[in-house]
């Protein structure tokens, strides 16, 4: 159940990360909600919110090698997630 709520979490976040990166594209707005979803994501899965961080953190020995293809799947699928929403809210 741990595992499943690292996931989670990556998932949520990369959906908000990347709704408020489209929906506003203002620097301080995504450097406002990178800061929050990291702060509040962080302690529980890493709140690495991007592939290629979660590659960088599995090869820095941070990040075990059996998360990285479920943390990359959770955040492609926030990603995608995140651009349905902008696209039904535009």
């Amino acid at each position: 159940m741990l595992q499943m709520n690292r996931y989670l979490v990556e998932y949520v976040g990369t959906v908000f990360f990347i709704y408020v990166i489209v929906s506003t594209g203002q620097w301080l707005a995504i450097g406002a909600a990178l800061a929050v979803a990291v702060l509040l994501g962080g302690p529980i899965s890493g709140g690495n919110f991007n592939p290629a961080v979660s590659i960088t953190m599995a090869a820095a020995g941070k990040l075990p090698t059996h998360d990285v293809v479920p943390y990359i799947i959770c955040q492609i699928a926030g990603g995608l997630t995140a651009l349905e929403l902008y696209k039904r809210t535009k």
